[in-house]
């Protein structure tokens, strides 16, 4: 447990731009008043965004996700069966179209 807990750390200190530019968004309860955890460890896994009372989880995808489908299907598929909602979005998404990422975490929430 203590090496994902390290593991999350570096991760929260090498944000990539996608996660730096959605956090500025969710941290601090921006959203519904909302309150979120980034790389947050999570039934053995980090996940990039949590809100823990909503049990909404948004995952950032890259190009490396091309390559990783099967596992986040499964990754998801875990998640999932633990109560949790996973909104993915593609990095570029994020950063080209901030505003209706941001909408639709909002919908989700609402939910």
């Amino acid at each position: 447990m203590q090496l994902i807990r390290q593991r999350a750390r570096q991760l929260r200190n090498n944000s990539t731009d996608a996660e730096r530019c959605l956090w500025r968004f969710l941290q601090r309860e921006q959203i519904a008043r909302y309150k979120f955890r980034r790389q947050h460890p999570l039934a053995g896994y980090i996940v990039d965004f949590v809100c823990l009372p909503a049990r909404l989880i948004i995952e950032l995808d890259g190009g490396q996700h091309l390559d990783a489908q099967a596992y986040d299907a499964e990754r998801t598929a875990k998640l999932v069966r633990l109560g949790y909602r996973v909104r993915r979005f593609w990095n570029d998404d994020v950063l080209l179209r901030t505003h209706e990422v941001l909408e639709e975490i909002w919908r989700e929430l609402q939910r």
